[in-house]
């Protein structure tokens, strides 16, 4: 259990958390939220260690290994797949003991230990995690140093997934993957055994994968049954609960106070009136709800309407240079379109936005479009492309030049900049700040095609819903690039799946697109699997269902694995002195030995069993 008690931090003379306190049972997938700036992420560097909290304190049981995913992203010279099987910290020491190892006993603990965290399966399981968040065969058996950041970050966060941990740790782990990636995180968290304490702001993530939410408001930590839906509903009722509880006071201590300023000086009620004065004194007042309200988007639509089609592809095609990424596209997008682009990373999503919003052209075939379209594009790359010595409100005055001051304090308050904010400069400014700024400065001359990539990176949960607000809104055409599953089904129409060097519609919702994800990620690997494992009897091909196989398969690797433990068990047996200096382990060896044996005949057992079904069919 993660025990959180009384925990106190302030930074800079901001009080973070006070008195905070929370208790998390083994094996719950918990999500932690809150608005940005909160402290969630402070919270986890308290429970990793890493901050020291001016009071109070964050504990797991003795033992218990607590993990997180690398601040520094991986870079050497190691394969991806030798990387992330180093995340099992067990596993390393065991391997580099046995390699020095000399003592008969302990070389048979080491390798019955290493049967235990089927140390045998590591490549194939590294594998699986590597394939889940998007890195094919050949880059799993690349070196860390040929990846960006974003996908060296994807391989820590592999790496953390691989040890294991009795508490893993998870601060917005889907700000580098794609919306392929998010799918098989999200299955991969739902199935984890142990607990997971997970900041995210992605709500798909939240309502699919977690059991409880946590939530971090003004200090204090208080935690909700159900996934974030549900937390939401309780959270309006106890909000509700406590308004008409604040209104009830409000009008019994009037009540009072009434009584006490009637009767106070008359002699027959004066005592009854003494007695109300000391009651009202004593009645705590009930706290505010305190309503952090998030200023909305403001997209603005487009002066003059243009006839459909805004934009038509004949057999285009686009890249960089020489090379084509996309080839052959051959669609069109109309004013009332509001499409979303699938596809894994690398595929050609962001060339694809490039191409439509003039930063690329066409290497062969044709995009038309009218010569007075205009187009608003965002992507998450600009927020290092804004320049730290400008603000909000030099940005707005180079686009409104001839304005009044009040007018472009009117446009950039509007927008959700207050005087302070606006006047800050743009190097003091958050993730989730540049971010408003960037929709503002996209939108300000009201395209008539807006093209979002990855646009929820900085945004709290409550800024997600405001922005999807403001897309629905607005009148012009979408093309959205995302990982959160939320946004896409609550603002796009249609999807497009880029794929295969090509763009072309996807004939299927989000629930298909997600079995074709997983699918996908996880049937290779099963396949290699159990190729590496053969039956002692070849069973018949012909009337073998796929359940009967996939029974049988899980039956083969099951035997494997107690054999192995057998065979080391009879090597430490071997050796006679274990009998003489030893007597009590050899006990526990034969002993150990014996169970194993046992259930190796019944699972040979049923082995033969389902063949038999199989033949009898």
């Amino acid at each position: 259990m993660l025990q959180i008690n009384n925990l106190t931090y302030r930074i800079g003379g901001r009080l973070l958390l006070e008195g905070a306190s929370a208790s998390l049972p083994d094996g719950h997938k918990v999500g932690l939220v809150g608005r940005n700036g909160t402290g969630k992420s402070t919270l986890l560097k308290l429970i990793l260690g890493d901050l020291i909290s001016e009071a109070g304190s964050a504990s797991v049981p003795k033992n218990a290994r607590i993990g997180t995913v690398a601040q520094e992203a991986p870079g050497g010279s190691e394969s991806l797949l030798d990387t992330v099987m180093a995340g099992d910290k067990e596993r390393e020491a065991l391997l580099a003991e046995a390699e020095t190892a000399t003592d008969p006993h302990r070389i048979a603990e080491i390798q019955i230990r290493l049967a235990d965290i089927d140390a045998h399966s590591a490549p194939a399981r590294a594998a699986i995690i590597l394939a889940g968040l998007g890195f094919s065969e050949e880059a799993q058996n690349g070196p860390c140093s040929a990846l960006s950041g974003g996908w060296r970050m994807r391989v820590a966060l592999a790496a953390a997934l691989f040890g294991a941990p009795d508490v893993l740790l998870l601060d917005e782990p889907t700000n580098y993957l794609d919306l392929e990636g998010t799918i098989w995180l999200k299955s991969y968290i739902r199935d984890y055994p142990h607990t997971i304490l997970l900041v995210s702001h992605d709500r798909d993530l939240l309502n699919e994968a977690v059991d409880s939410i946590l939530h971090l408001d003004q200090g204090k930590l208080t935690i909700y049954v159900g996934n974030y839906d549900n937390f939401e509903r309780q959270r309006r009722e106890k909000q509700a609960l406590t308004l008409k509880m604040k209104k009830k006071q409000e009008d019994q201590r009037d009540h009072m106070q009434a009584y006490v300023d009637r009767f106070r000086y008359k002699a027959s009620k004066a005592r009854q009136a003494q007695s109300r004065l000391k009651a009202l004194a004593k009645l705590q007042p009930i706290a505010d709800v305190v309503e952090n309200r998030v200023a909305p988007f403001l997209f603005p639509n487009p002066e003059r309407a243009i006839a459909p089609p805004l934009v038509r592809w004949e057999k285009a095609s686009v890249g960089y240079g020489d090379k084509a990424v996309l080839k052959n596209i051959t669609l069109r997008l109309d004013p009332d379109d509001r499409v979303a682009l699938l596809g894994s990373n690398g595929n050609g999503k962001s060339t694809f936005a490039k191409l439509l919003c003039g930063k690329l052209q066409v290497m062969s075939g044709e995009m038309r479009h009218p010569p007075r379209i205009t187009m608003g594009y965002f992507a998450q790359h600009q927020l290092d492309e804004l320049s730290e010595d400008l603000s909000p409100y030099e940005y707005i005055s180079a686009l409104m030049p001839d304005a009044t001051v009040s007018q472009r304090r009117a446009k950039i308050g509007a927008a959700g900049f207050g005087a302070a904010l606006a006047d800050s400069k743009c190097s003091t400014l958050s993730g989730g700040e540049k971010a408003r700024l960037l929709f503002m400065l996209a939108t300000f001359h009201g395209p008539h095609i807006l093209i979002l990539d990855e646009p929820t990176n900085h945004l709290d949960v409550d800024s997600r819903e405001a922005l999807i607000m403001a897309i629905n809104d607005y009148e012009g055409a979408v093309i959205l690039i995302s990982h959160d599953r939320h946004i896409i089904e609550t603002c796009a129409d249609s999807l497009w799946l880029v794929r295969d060097g090509t763009v072309k519609p996807f004939d299927g919702d989000m629930d298909e697109y997600t079995d074709i994800v997983l699918g996908r990620a996880s049937a290779p690997k099963k396949a290699e699997r159990a190729a590496n494992f053969t039956p002692v009897i070849k069973p018949p091909k012909k009337l073998m269902t796929p359940v009967v196989k996939k029974k049988i398969q899980e039956l083969d690797l099951k035997m494997l694995k107690i054999k192995d433990k057998i065979i080391l068990l009879e090597q430490a047996l071997a050796d006679h002195t274990i009998y003489a200096q030893e007597p009590k382990k050899a006990a526990d060896f034969a002993r150990l030995k014996s169970k194993f044996e046992s259930e190796l005949e019944r699972e040979e057992t049923h082995w033969l069993e389902l063949h038999e079904s199989t033949l009898n069919a």
